[in-house]
């Protein structure tokens, strides 16, 4: 067993590394050659439009290349990704020449572009009888303010229990929000052209400040998202009727897995992140949602793109020492170097007293 987490562990962080390549010189064009059906996803690890995305590009079996925008580094702000996507977040799609910022309109390209015969459908036809309810809990999920509840519940540890993030990040993000203002700032001095996204950016960076650190606000939020989470329970309590048979499984909206599942998996997952588990599920509260959480994890999608996000060091901070080191390469090596001859240099005058004095002895 131990053997296999540990392999488990090493193909994840092999495959965090593999999502540190260089962006293109020119992100906005593709190469001829390759245009034919070549996917291109700008994400980042942590943030949750990017793990519903990459759930669902994982779910429908795409090959679909992946480009980690480092958030701690600022990468989304720097011009060449203002340029792909105006607002500066991620995730981003690229199809040939079709760039898709919005997370819910790439889930439903790449279902309507990639469903052809023989592929996963993770939306039904329209039409069908399963359309309209797969349709009401995406919409009713993805109302969701997510980003409201992470920052918050950063910034409010009191409202959680069993929180996966440190207790240093509160002071970390204020700080970095208040870094990257001035930053905004500077970037639309040096960049004209891009001058109005970049100050809108920094306005829609204050107010979220503002809102996310309400108690108040943070405080009607997830007393709202009860009720959504009785909604959630209700509904798998129909599935479970329906399929009482010892065995029979079922997912949100019938006996298959739809685009609602992907938001609902990513939904609870991050709850879960953020220490909000034992409040809206578990200890046999809502009983129907601990069940379905245990099972959706277990899913090899789910696996793939999600079984680490939880692990800070692994998904955060490993992917960034690692492209900070291959980007200031000459730097570190010469800085390695220079210590490693001072500490050698060291080394061998120590040797050298060391003799002298047992010598004279």
């Amino acid at each position: 067993m131990a053997s296999e987490n540990t392999s488990d562990a090493q193909e994840e962080t092999a495959a965090l590394l593999d999502t540190t390549t260089d962006p293109p010189e020119d992100p906005s064009q593709t190469d001829e050659t390759k245009k034919d059906s070549k996917l291109m996803l700008y994400h980042w690890t942590q943030s949750f439009n990017s793990q519903k995305v990459r759930l669902a590009i994982a779910e429908k079996g795409l090959c679909c290349e992946e480009y980690d925008v480092s958030l701690p580094l600022s990468e989304h702000n720097e011009p060449w990704f203002m340029n792909l996507s105006p607002t500066g977040e991620v995730p981003v799609l690229v199809h040939d020449s079709s760039i898709i910022c919005d997370p819910g309109t790439i889930m439903e390209y790449i279902e309507q572009h990639f469903s052809e015969e023989g592929s996963v459908r993770l939306i039904p036809e329209e039409g069908s009888t399963y359309y309209h309810r797969v349709q009401h809990y995406r919409e009713l999920l993805d109302s969701l303010q997510m980003d409201a509840y992470t920052h918050g519940c950063i910034l409010h540890p009191e409202f959680t229990v069993d929180s996966h993030i440190p207790a240093y990040a509160a002071s970390c993000i204020r700080a970095q929000i208040g870094n990257t203002q001035s930053e905004l700032k500077k970037l639309a001095e040096e960049n004209p052209e891009l001058k109005d996204a970049y100050i809108a950016k920094q306005r829609r960076l204050k107010s979220k400040l503002y809102d996310h650190d309400n108690m108040k606000y943070l405080k009607k939020l997830l007393d709202e998202l009860e009720n959504v989470m009785d909604q959630v329970e209700t509904e798998l309590q129909r599935r479970a009727e329906e399929t009482p048979e010892e065995g029979g499984q079922s997912w949100l909206c019938g006996d298959f897995f739809s685009m609602a599942d992907v938001s609902l998996a990513v939904t609870l997952h991050r709850l879960k992140f953020l220490g909000l588990s034992q409040r809206y599920w578990g200890n046999g509260n809502r009983g129907n949602i601990e069940t379905y959480y245990g099972r959706v994890v277990q899913r090899p999608a789910f696996k793939r793109v999600l079984g680490h996000v939880n692990n800070i060091l692994i998904s955060a901070v490993l992917p960034v020492a690692f492209r900070v080191a291959r980007k200031n390469a000459p730097v570190i090596f010469g800085t390695t170097l220079l210590i490693g001859l001072v500490g050698g240099a060291t080394y061998l005058a120590f040797l050298y007293m060391k003799k002298r004095v047992t010598l004279f002895c």
